[in-house]
C-alpha cells in the first residue's frame, strides 16, 4: 500500500466485499463486536481466577503480571500491524496475504463485521498464545495473558470506536486523529491504536509539520471521515 494515496479508501459502506468464494469460509472472516470482546474478558477473568486458585503468586504479584502483560500486548500490537499487516507487497502470495489479512479494511473501514478478529481464529490463537506463555513464563503466565487479553479487548473497542462512532471532544480525541492520519493520509505511520508509544520509540510519527497540517484536515473533515 502505498503513501502517496490518490484514493482514500474505496468504499464507506458499511459492507466489504468478499474475501473468499466459499460462503461458509467467508462468514468465518465476520464477527459482530461482542463476541470476541465478551470471549476476552472472560478469558481473562478465568486466568485470573485459576492464578489464584493454582499457583502461590500474592495480589501484588498477578497485578504487576496482569498490566505487564496488558502493556506487551501494545508493544505486539504494534509489531503485528506494521510487520505483518502493512507487509511489503513484493510478491503475488503477499499481496493476496496482505490484502485479505488488512488491505480489506483499509479499503472498506466502516465495516462493522472486519473490524475485530473472528471468534474461531480468536479461539485458537488464544490457546497457543497460553501454551506458548505457560512454556515460558510457567506459573506466570495465567495473569500476564489475562492482561494480554484484556489489552486485546479495550483493543478492539478502540478500533471498532474510532470507526464508527464521532470523534469525541476529550483527551481520547487524539486516538481519533491518530487512526485516521494512518487511514487517510499516511498508512505508513501511526500503527498503534491504543496508544502512540511504539510509534514514538520506533519513530513511525509523521513529521511534525505534517503532522500538524493532517492533524487540521482531519478534524475539519471528521464527519466525513468519522
Amino acid at each position: 500500500m502505498s503513501t502517496k494515496k490518490q484514493k482514500q479508501f474505496v468504499s464507506d459502506e458499511n459492507v466489504s466485499v468478499q474475501l473468499f468464494n466459499n460462503k461458509f469460509l467467508d462468514s468465518l472472516t465476520r464477527t459482530h463486536i461482542a463476541i470476541p470482546v465478551t470471549m476476552f474478558f472472560l478469558y481473562a477473568a478465568g486466568l485470573i481466577v485459576w492464578t489464584k486458585l493454582a499457583t502461590t503468586l500474592g495480589n501484588w504479584h498477578i497485578a504487576g503480571l496482569f498490566f505487564g502483560g496488558a502493556l506487551f500486548f501494545t508493544f505486539v500490537e504494534y509489531l503485528v500491524h506494521r510487520n505483518v499487516y502493512h507487509i511489503s507487497t513484493t510478491t503475488e502470495a503477499r499481496k493476496k496475504f496482505q490484502w485479505k489479512a488488512h488491505g480489506v479494511h483499509h479499503d472498506y473501514p466502516k465495516d462493522k463485521q472486519r473490524l475485530a478478529m473472528p471468534p474461531v481464529l480468536s479461539v485458537v490463537i488464544g490457546t497457543m498464545l497460553l501454551g506458548l506463555f505457560r512454556l515460558v513464563l510457567g506459573d506466570f503466565a495465567f495473569s500476564f495473558l489475562a492482561g494480554f487479553m484484556v489489552g486485546y479487548a479495550l483493543y478492539l473497542l478502540i478500533h471498532y470506536s474510532v470507526h464508527i462512532f464521532k470523534m469525541p471532544g476529550n483527551t481520547f480525541k487524539a486516538l481519533w486523529v491518530n487512526h485516521a492520519i494512518h487511514h487517510y493520509s499516511e498508512d505508513e505511520v501511526m500503527f498503534g491504536v491504543t496508544s502512540p508509544l511504539w510509534d514514538y520509540v520506533f519513530g513511525t510519527v509523521p513529521r511534525k509539520e505534517k503532522k500538524r497540517e493532517v492533524k487540521v484536515n482531519v478534524e475539519a473533515d471528521a464527519e466525513k471521515w468519522l
